[in-house]
């Protein structure tokens, strides 16, 4: 999955109508550019990208203030829209997704109904589930983890992995019960507001 694409779509999608510095100034107040590869020459390759694929519109308006080409604002097509909530359903309920996927997915997950996120987040734990049960399956297999020697420190990896993944996991469906953040259809949710030196 393209983290750069949902990070991008999702910015775009909360502004209505955003330009790519207001998308990078959303994403930089993120830490975005420290866990992805949100940086500025990619999410102004990525807008470009996805207006000609017809997933964004783009608009010319004002010319720029320092002379330079007019600048372009950009929203969602129908497309766009369908491509943004695919690409956050997939990163929230996939196990194997990089780390820059979920984080990105967990900023925006407010998207959706909270019930639609714990039914994600309870198929993650599931795949986790599988994915720990078929590492171990292989890895005890008739043998002792003494036969692979260090190689065996990989499996160790994958199945510490899934299990913390799924802790984790199982705290967040807990903390969502719980009636933790406010998800679509319940309101407006309270997300922080930019500083005024990052508003475009």
């Amino acid at each position: 999955m393209s983290t750069i694409r949902l990070l991008v779509l999702g910015a775009v999608r909360g502004h209505g109508r955003a330009h790519g510095y207001q998308v990078r100034s959303d994403l930089e107040y993120w830490g975005a550019h420290e866990w992805s590869n949100a940086k500025p020459g990619s999410i102004y390759h990525a807008l470009k990208h996805m207006a000609k694929q017809g997933v964004l519109l783009a608009h010319e308006v004002a010319p720029s203030t320092a002379g330079g080409p007019p600048r372009t604002e950009y929203e969602l097509t129908a497309a766009g829209r369908e491509e943004y909530f695919r690409l956050l359903r997939e990163a929230l309920s996939s196990y194997d997704q990089k780390l820059d996927a979920l984080s990105a997915a967990l900023g925006f997950m407010v998207d959706l109904p909270r019930a639609e996120v714990l039914s994600l987040l309870r198929d993650r734990l599931e795949r986790l589930a599988r994915w720990r049960g078929a590492v171990t399956e292989y890895y005890l297999a008739g043998a002792s983890p003494q036969r692979y020697g260090h190689i065996g420190e990989i499996m160790n990896m994958w199945v510490h992995s899934a299990e913390a993944g799924a802790e984790w996991t199982r705290g967040l469906i807990g903390r969502i019960e719980g009636g933790a953040y406010v998800f679509a259809g319940e309101g407006d949710s309270p997300t922080p507001p930019l500083p005024e030196t990052l508003r475009g």
